[in-house]
């Protein structure tokens, strides 16, 4: 073969393999996802199969950690950590080790892409940089992370987590979960509070530190509010929401509280609760009629979930459940965008939506029509100008008992169901979770109930072993050592 033939070949070798991986990474779908997402669809009970179902459609679920960082300043009643939990000292070289191995074990057995929340104890008793490459970690594997806090920390804990030590941005976005409410004990000038409405300075407080941040560094933010709802606080729930719906949060997040965790800071009726009564609070504080079933996220019992925007101070919901024509533009993006990547850069998701309208073409008209409705239903172009429109959306969590959660998981493992009404709820709910944790050790993936309920007791004995808290005579004969 000559020299110009070989050179020809070489090049129209390099040439196919460029336009193969062009091809690939502006597919529509990655391939790995949607095997993730059917397999999901497969798994999950016929109670959940319907038609608003986003579960093995659109996704599988969200991903935490644990085991990471059990430790916690605050002493808050209930918590869902077992009692050993504040034993366990911070380490970040246990954090980064467990945050790889747990992403790593779920990019391999789940979705390429989903969401995982940087969860244990207090995120912020982290160092910074143990925090910022704990963050690093988690997007190297697929994952959009969100760091979960009391919101008790300053503005430079920020700055030196989104800056490395030369003063340049890590980051050009970070979500934080923020949990504020009167059940929480240990906040810096206010230990203990009885009415919700004495948080909001530190609500606000906490908003304004990442918009300053935004300001100040150029980094975006996404921030949600977690609030523990008791026996004593849910009344409060409509005013924590009239108040604080525009305060810089894009997610409300309420759970009612359950017998799971530390036994010694169950003070109240749990089991009173009712969801109903909870979810027209939060209706009566947005001003609006909140259809949770829209959208579905596994089991309406576990997740009620309801996306909209605030136009102003109006609530207005992404789709009208009453227009048939709204419900089929809810059916397209459900059985036809599962698997799209939509945080990819935009060098990626714009030929991957060019693409999927070549292929799906009438989505054009559909969205277009959709986007008039929309415009129109929330008051016109004028009104959006003038008043603004913030993303929103609004999310209440069940955690079950532990007491429930221990017996159907254990006949679950034996593919049992239970002829016990109450239990075998619970293990429809299990079967149905959108919220899972991983254990490559044992190769399983398991609920975030299960993980709270059964796993965190054991593992945070262990924990407590191998990371001791010192002594103070320890810490005191250390000192004198350095000294």
């Amino acid at each position: 073969m000559s020299t110009y033939k070989f050179s020809v070949k070489v090049a129209l070798s390099a040439l196919t393999k460029q336009f193969r991986y062009i091809e690939e990474i502006t597919r529509p779908m990655n391939p790995k996802a949607i095997e993730a997402i059917n397999r999901r669809w497969e798994e999950l009970p016929d109670h959940v199969k319907t038609e608003s179902q986003t579960l093995g459609k659109v996704g599988v679920g969200c991903e935490g950690t644990h085991g990471v960082f059990p430790k916690c300043n605050f002493a808050c009643t209930p918590c869902y950590h077992s009692k050993d939990a504040n034993k366990v000292r911070i380490d970040g070289e246990h954090t980064i080790d467990q945050v790889t191995r747990q992403m790593e074990y779920l990019n391999s057995k789940r979705s390429p892409y989903a969401h995982a929340q940087l969860i244990g104890g207090e995120v912020t008793l982290l160092d910074p940089k143990d925090h910022a490459r704990s963050l690093e970690i988690i997007r190297s594997f697929g994952r959009e992370p969100m760091s979960f806090t009391h919101g008790d920390f300053d503005y430079d804990y920020l700055e030196k987590l989104v800056t490395n030590e030369n003063g340049k941005r890590r980051f050009k976005r970070i979500s934080f979960a923020g949990h504020f409410d009167t059940t929480m004990v240990g906040r810096r000038g206010q230990r203990k509070v009885s009415k919700e409405e004495d948080i909001d300075p530190y609500r606000k407080q906490f908003c304004d530190m990442f918009k300053m941040l935004k300001k100040e560094k150029r980094v975006k933010f996404y921030l949600a509010h977690n609030m523990t709802v008791t026996p004593q606080n849910v009344d409060q729930i409509s005013g924590v929401m009239t108040r604080c719906k525009s305060m810089g949060f894009s997610m409300f997040s309420f759970q009612p509280a359950a017998y799971v965790g530390n036994e010694r800071r169950w003070d109240q009726d749990y089991r009173s609760l009712d969801p109903d009564y909870i979810w027209h609070q939060i209706e009566i504080g947005i001003g609006a009629s909140l259809p949770y079933h829209d959208f579905e996220v596994g089991d309406v019992r576990c997740n009620r979930t309801a996306w909209g925007v605030l136009v102003g101070d109006n609530w207005h919901s992404f789709i009208d459940s009453a227009d048939k024509r709204d419900r089929k533009v809810r059916d397209f993006y459900l059985n036809n965008m599962g698997g799209i990547h939509f945080n990819a850069p935009l060098k990626l998701l714009i030929p991957r939506l060019i693409r999927l309208t070549i292929k799906h073409p009438e989505i054009i008209p559909l969205a277009i029509k959709y986007v008039i409705r929309f415009v129109n239903r929330v008051g016109g172009i004028i009104r959006i100008i003038k008043h603004g429109i913030a993303p929103k959306t609004i999310v209440m969590h069940r955690f079950m008992h532990a007491e429930d959660v221990l017996p159907a998981y254990a006949l679950l493992k034996r593919n049992e169901m239970s002829s016990d009404l109450r239990i075998r709820e619970t293990q429809e709910r299990l079967l149905a979770c959108s919220y899972a944790m991983a254990h490559p050790e044992s190769d399983e993936i398991v609920p975030a109930c299960v993980q709270h309920s059964l796993l965190d007791p054991t593992e945070n004995t262990l924990l407590a072993q191998l990371l001791p808290i010192p002594s103070k005579r320890k810490l005191n004969q250390q000192t004198l050592q350095d000294a």
